[in-house]
């Protein structure tokens, strides 16, 4: 096998490979005559198949076999001579003319290929010890966990039936009701004994709104417009008729904070579900904290590199992203103006944040591997049991996919491995924490979604797509590359 290097520009190398014709007839023999102790053929023995035999019989498809291993063979010795580490998986191209490449897989002529690469940069990790970062912190105030038990016994608010009320906002009024479209009923649109709690805003926009002022026994025909990103696209902007019969309203019934209602959520006492509700909080507030911290070192590293990427895994980020652009508009019913831009100026801006992406996914990636950081099995088993436990009924399933699919058990390893990389770098800078009000550290929307570097540092930075519009583009610039 002869290997000649026949480009090197920036990230891209190419490589001619020639496998003269008496080295494939030598492999080709080869495999062949392993193949001969295998195989059983009628009117010959075990083993005693002559190779010319087998060769009409198998030939091609062993050559077809002898190649394949050849091409890997070139891989793997091209990038070790070479010291490469490759961005992406490499692109072959065979002869175009059938006749030239019938006679190499019959071992009559030298096969010659091409093979293309990208390979990653190379690049020196940056001095971060001038690096300085503020850590917002807020301290837990008892009218943090007042409002939470508020919202939990709201969130539970129990109704009575009250003769002679009327729906209104508060109330809960139960219906009938039966939808048309052009006078013909549609499937979901009929049901009986609907809660309805007006104000909630839980139905189609106006619906609620026109059974304010029914009373039990009541009837009223509602008509509303399903909105033009309807999940159920056969009813997706379409005007609709409900004959609607009221057979109950109901008044809030008032539910006393106290033990009885938190042995409601499984606590033996109010005090029990307080220190719950503080820890959980907490939990909430740091996880926060956490998120707007590494946002302001993502960015303080961003600023320190700038070398050259590899096209193909930017082009692949931007796709990613992209597609959920789109998605997002698709199903908002928005286009490009509504959002005050155009798509020529939208697929510029996140194109930039794509770079981003790959290269604080590289330069994350280098610093993981300079420190030796490695994620362990274990680590992974955990994450996996808590990814499956968000499928209740679907446990076993959810288990097989994930130890099936190497490529989605790596999604589930990148984000451990990015997070320990980022515990790393924090070691090395100056972190200043500073106390601040809730909402202070909620206020910037930006750290409202987890800042992440990339999808798969391990694996040179390739980022995960994150649902976004273009009203969005900054917060995924700075939070989520």
């Amino acid at each position: 096998m002869q290997v000649t290097e026949t480009l090197s520009q920036g990230l891209k190398r190419e490589f001619q490979v020639v496998l003269p014709a008496s080295e494939l007839e030598e492999r080709l023999s080869s495999e062949l005559s392993t193949l001969k102790d295998r195989v059983k053929i009628n009117g010959f023995r075990p083993g005693k198949v002559p190779v010319g035999h087998l060769r009409r019989l198998y030939g091609r498809s062993v050559m077809a076999e002898v190649v394949q291993n050849a091409v890997t063979e070139a891989e793997r010795k091209i990038v070790e001579d070479h010291k490469l580490k490759l961005a992406n998986q490499p692109k072959y191209e065979f002869p175009e003319d059938k006749e030239a490449m019938d006679q190499a897989l019959d071992a009559k002529i030298d096969l010659s290929f091409k093979v293309a690469m990208e390979v990653l940069p190379q690049f020196e990790l940056a001095d971060i010890s001038d690096v300085s970062l503020t850590k917002p912190v807020v301290e837990i105030q008892d009218s943090e966990v007042d409002e939470a038990l508020a919202r939990m016994a709201k969130q539970n608010q129990a109704y009575e039936s009250a003769e002679g009320a009327t729906a209104e906002t508060g109330n809960r009024i139960v219906v009938d009701f039966v939808g048309s479209i052009d006078g013909e009923t549609f499937e979901g649109g009929t049901a009986e004994g609907i809660p309805v709690d007006i104000g909630s805003n839980s139905f189609i926009p106006g619906f609620e709104e026109q059974l304010v002022g029914l009373k039990a026994g009541e009837e009223k025909t509602v008509t509303v417009t399903f909105p033009a990103n309807y999940a159920a696209a056969h009813l997706a902007g379409k005007e609709a008729s409900f004959a609607v019969k009221a057979t109950d309203v109901q008044k809030p019934v008032e539910k006393a904070i106290d033990d009885e209602m938190a042995k409601t959520f499984g606590m033996d006492s109010l005090d029990a579900l307080k220190d719950a509700l503080r820890t959980a909080i907490k939990r909430d507030f740091d996880a926060h904290s956490r998120r707007k911290l590494k946002k302001s070192l993502l960015d303080a590293l961003d600023e320190k590199y700038d070398f050259e990427l590899p096209p193909t895994l930017v082009e692949q980020e931007f796709a990613g992203v992209w597609s959920q652009v789109m998605a997002d508009l698709n199903n908002s019913g928005k286009t490009f103006a509504d959002e005050d831009t155009t798509e020529e100026a939208a697929k510029a801006e996140y194109h930039k944040i794509a770079e981003r992406r790959v290269r604080l996914g590289l330069v994350l990636a280098q610093i993981g591997e300079n420190a030796e950081i490695k994620v362990g099995d274990d680590e992974v088993t955990q994450a996996l049991i808590e990814r499956v436990r968000q499928y209740p009924g679907q446990e076993q399933q959810v288990w097989e996919f994930y130890q099936k699919n190497p490529q989605a058990l790596a999604e589930i390893r990148a984000p451990l491995f990015e997070e320990k990389v980022v515990d790393h770098i924090l070691e090395q800078v100056k972190v200043t924490e500073e106390t601040v009000t809730k909402e202070a550290l909620f206020s910037d929307e930006d750290a409202s979604e987890e800042a992440s570097a990339t999808d798969d540092s391990e694996k040179a930075g390739k980022a995960e797509p994150k649902k976004k519009s273009k009203a969005k583009a900054k917060k995924a610039e700075s939070t989520e590359d």
